[in-house]
């Protein structure tokens, strides 16, 4: 009975912990995506080859941001894990290493591709008058890339040391800077797309004017390296970041097929299933908050070889992320016709979008799941397991049952074939998760994995 009680009062205790870590981050999300989304209807009034420019810059962003994804998980893994192992000054010295490493190879990578801006061009069948654009455009693009990066790196070393409030906060600041910045350089100075790239700049260096000193002030970023292992941390670092990476940029790739496979049902299947792709972000949003704020605390108890709190910690969150899906997945049932006729106004593509609306959303507690389990996998380390939830989430289960919705169903039934796909993902995520956790508690001394 003791027992009981204690393990609810430690549910309780951690559930608080990782809220009060979540909330920032949900804010800072839906900036972020508010953000991007009114900045490309901007450039969408600037006419047909300005949005083709931004079509074609795409591909290339998402490489980008994979690689800095890549590291920001690789980045609250190492650093959160040497603190719970109260490695204080380690965390330091890889905190300062990952920065100015980080920064170093995304620049090189921005100068490569701006460099091969043509080559890349033609092999994505770019026309010359979006080339014209992108000798300019990319100059100002590549540089908000950077400072993305930068910043993003700056944010993971915050998230890694507990803080996610100072993220949160940076990240709806630049992203209301963005918004207020980019009429005014798009369409008041005249400076086209190039403008809304400049008011990226200007809001990144903002944030990173504020975010920077304050970790400075914290010492959270250390660039004294005299006594530390540099190719033994980059070894861990890239052990992280390299499938992590990988992970990121699948489901572009799955995108890109599943949109093939649509697009032999028309152009308005392909415009519903893109709306109702914006819709999936949309709801999803409070998990992708905490795939940003679960991992550091996972890691830190790593650190601590609590492997007991590890276990409650991800309950917890896989409570909460399947019963707020499907309190969304119900409101969106109900009121599934209004939301279609605010999303769409072209009838075709409504027809579509809210039989989408009525099924698809019920699997997004699933769809969680799996997205949990993989960031808790790359925070225990084993990032070659999440990669490989990445793929079988992706590869064995979506896309096959996708095409196979589509073969029994044709449209609608692809719509429940990315339902039982979702479903099925989920659930076999979570049992890799369950025999990964079982594995590594085995390996720790029987003290450790009991505490």
């Amino acid at each position: 009975m003791n027992l009981n009680v204690e393990t609810q009062s430690s549910m309780k205790h951690l559930a608080k912990q990782l809220y009060r870590m979540t909330w920032p981050m949900i804010f800072g999300v839906l900036a972020l995506m508010s953000f991007q989304l009114i900045d490309s209807a901007f450039i969408g009034q600037l006419g047909v080859v300005p949005l083709a420019v931004q079509g074609f810059t795409l591909p290339v962003q998402m490489v980008m941001i994979g690689l800095q994804v890549g590291l920001g998980i690789a980045t609250t893994a190492v650093i959160a894990k040497a603190l719970g192992a109260h490695r204080q000054q380690y965390a330091k010295q890889l905190g300062g290493l990952i920065v100015a490493m980080g920064s170093a190879g995304m620049a090189f990578v921005c100068v490569v591709i701006y460099l091969l801006r043509d080559s890349i061009l033609q092999l994505l069948g770019a026309g010359s008058s979006v080339a014209l654009i992108v000798d300019s455009y990319w100059r100002w693009w590549l540089a908000s890339v950077w400072l993305s990066a930068f910043i993003y790196f700056l944010y993971s070393v915050s998230r890694a040391n507990g803080n996610t409030k100072l993220p949160g906060m940076v990240m709806v600041l630049t992203s209301l800077l963005n918004l207020a910045l980019d009429p005014l350089f798009i369409f008041v100075f005249k400076l086209g797309i190039n403008g809304a790239a400049i008011a990226t700049v200007i809001a990144f260096t903002i944030g990173i004017f504020i975010v920077a000193p304050k970790l400075l002030a914290q010492h959270w970023i250390f660039f004294d390296w005299h006594d530390l292992n540099i190719k033994r941390s980059l070894l861990d670092i890239l052990h992280i970041m390299g499938p992590a990476m990988l992970s990121q940029l699948m489901p572009s790739l799955s995108s890109m097929l599943a949109t093939k496979l649509l697009a032999s049902y028309g152009t308005a299947a392909v415009g519903a299933w893109a709306l109702g792709a914006r819709y999936e972000l949309f709801s999803i949003v409070a998990i992708l908050a905490l795939t940003m704020s679960l991992p550091p605390f996972v890691s830190r108890l790593l650190g601590q070889r609590k492997m007991a709190d590890i276990r409650t910690l991800v309950h917890c969150a896989l409570i909460f992320v399947l019963g707020f899906q499907l309190v969304i997945a119900l409101i969106t049932f109900a009121i599934a016709p209004q939301l279609t006729h605010l999303m769409t106004s072209a009838e075709t593509v409504a027809r579509i979008l809210h039989h989408y609306l009525l099924i698809v959303p019920f699997s997004f507690g699933l769809l969680g799941t799996c997205m949990i389990m993989v960031s808790v996998a790359n925070a225990l380390g084993k990032s070659y397991v999440a990669l490989m939830i990445s793929i079988f989430r992706l590869f064995v289960f979506y896309l096959p049952c996708l095409w196979l919705g589509a073969y029994l169903g044709e449209l609608h039934g692809a719509f429940f074939g990315a339902l039982v796909g979702n479903l099925l993902a989920g659930t076999a995520s979570y049992l890799i998760y369950l025999k990964m956790l079982n594995k590594l508690t085995a390996t720790l001394p029987a003290n450790a994995a009991t505490q």
